[in-house]
């Protein structure tokens, strides 16, 4: 017996001592050590600091325009302890975006840095109307009202610190043909080319609205919408559901209905009467297209475009006096994949296949009806999204690369051929930015993309 016991006595020893030596070799290694910071506290380039976004792991650098982005060396300020790569002083190709890794104990972060230069031209203006620039292709677009003589006018411009323009601000120039725009400054030449028409005749689109007319909208954004399309489609027309109900409103040379919805959550009884909805359904099936905005997403189910009970599973947003301002991030889009797609065409994009569409510090009420697809429905990803409702989803949120989380813009069917439908349906698309406590909100540097986005919608309908 004793015998026994000191065999035991000796195992429980080896036990013990193996024990202490697991957990010294565990802390020689590193251990879990988990309460410690891998935030990055600063980063910066040529001594321009960077904007840290700690909640979506985000930096994002901008240089004086004219700065090659080829060969720069970041100064990177990290917790103590932490270590980052690439490290802080290595000469890195900013062209793409750019992964850094801060690790420090057992836990790491990793930052996607964007560094890039500043858009020479911050506004083009001729008679108080904001041109569309795009600095990806140099292009400088405005449509002017009807009438206007293009052969005289004075583009009022606002450039970058130390960035020259020829012509200058308040020439006097003849737009009758596109004009070419001389952009530098000590690093670098650049042409742009500005195009300015009056409105050319083109398909006709009919704002659907609940009110009995364009002018008793009530709702700024659905105000601002229809704004844009009557200044820009020569074709516009309005018709209330009212009208469509009694059969008023003749859809028949229609070539494209939008109802962009902004006033409710719920979609308001006009439009489900089903006097409406049949006769849209009507005009549909004879080749007519619908083009579907901010809550108006929606009506995919009462038109039968999807089968029933597959529209937006995921509607909300608020209203006045409620609503937020995002200060540390711009809203987006991801449409990798469809890069190529006619809706993307000319949209400003902050890498490929991505391109915002609402700015930081912008007031916001997050107005969406989107689908939700990883935990809601039953449709797991994008191609279970595409099966059940026979659409072709063309866009997600800006972290989506995969378009499997969200469904932001779509159209139907998701054929070849034969588009009827499309869809935009998140809170980035904003056309009004409201007041906040009768203080005028931030301007939405965006809003141009929201514009071009819209404008491509409505020719791709008409052309396919």
């Amino acid at each position: 017996m004793k015998t026994i016991f000191n065999k035991f006595q000796t195992f429980l020893l080896l036990a013990m001592l193996a024990s202490v030596w697991s957990c010294d070799r565990q802390n020689e290694d590193g251990g879990l050590i988990t309460n410690v910071s891998v935030n990055i506290s600063s980063f910066q380039v040529n001594g321009v600091a960077g904007e840290i976004d700690n909640k979506a792991d985000k930096i994002t650098v901008t240089l004086p325009y004219g700065t090659s982005v080829n060969a720069l060396s970041p100064s990177i300020e990290i917790p103590q302890g932490a270590t980052v790569s690439p490290a802080s002083g290595t000469t890195v190709d900013f062209s793409q975006p750019v992964k850094f890794r801060v690790k420090n104990g057992n836990i790491y972060k990793d930052y996607q840095v964007i560094v890039q230069t500043q858009a020479p031209i911050i506004s083009f203006k001729i008679n108080g109307l904001s041109a569309t620039i795009n600095h990806s292709s140099k292009t400088i677009s405005l449509v002017m009202p009807e009438g206007t003589d293009l052969t005289a006018l004075q583009p009022v411009i606002q450039m970058a610190n130390g960035v020259y323009i020829n012509p200058a601000s308040g020439t006097m120039i003849n737009f009758s043909a596109p004009v070419q725009f001389i952009v530098s400054n000590a690093n670098l030449t650049e042409i742009y080319t500005a195009k300015v028409n009056t409105p050319v005749s083109g398909p006709t689109v009919a704002f659907l609205g609940t009110a009995a007319t364009r002018t008793s909208l009530t709702n700024p954004d659905e105000i601002a919408a229809s704004d844009w399309l009557f200044v820009n489609f020569s074709g516009a027309v309005y018709v209330s559901m009212a009208d469509v109900a009694s059969g008023a409103a003749n859809l028949t040379g229609i070539d494209v209905l939008w109802w962009h919805f902004d006033s409710a959550v719920a979609l308001p009884g006009e439009a489900l009467n089903a006097n409406v909805t049949s006769k849209i359904k009507t005009y549909l099936d004879a080749g007519g297209n619908i083009l579907l905005t901010g809550f108006a997403s929606q009506y995919v189910d009462a038109l039968g475009i999807v089968p029933a009970g597959k529209g937006p599973n995921n509607v909300f947003g608020d209203f006045l006096p409620n609503g937020f301002v995002d200060s540390g991030s711009d809203w987006g889009i991801s449409f990798k994949g469809h890069e190529n797609h006619p809706v993307f065409d000319g949209l400003q994009t902050y890498e490929s296949g991505k391109a915002n569409l609402l700015q930081k510090g912008t007031f916001r009420l997050n107005h969406t009806a989107w689908w939700f697809l990883p935990e809601w429905g039953g449709y797991v990803d994008g191609a279970g999204w595409r099966n059940q409702t026979g659409g072709n989803n063309l866009a997600s949120e800006a972290w989506d690369d995969n378009l499997n989380g969200r469904v932001t813009i779509a159209e139907f069917p998701g054929g070849i051929a034969n588009k009827k439908c499309m869809v935009i349906s998140m809170g980035a698309y904003d056309w009004y930015n409201e007041t906040v406590n009768g203080n005028a909100s931030q301007p939405n540097g965006f809003l141009d993309n929201i514009k071009k986005l819209t404008e491509n919608s409505l020719n791709y309908l008409v052309t396919n």
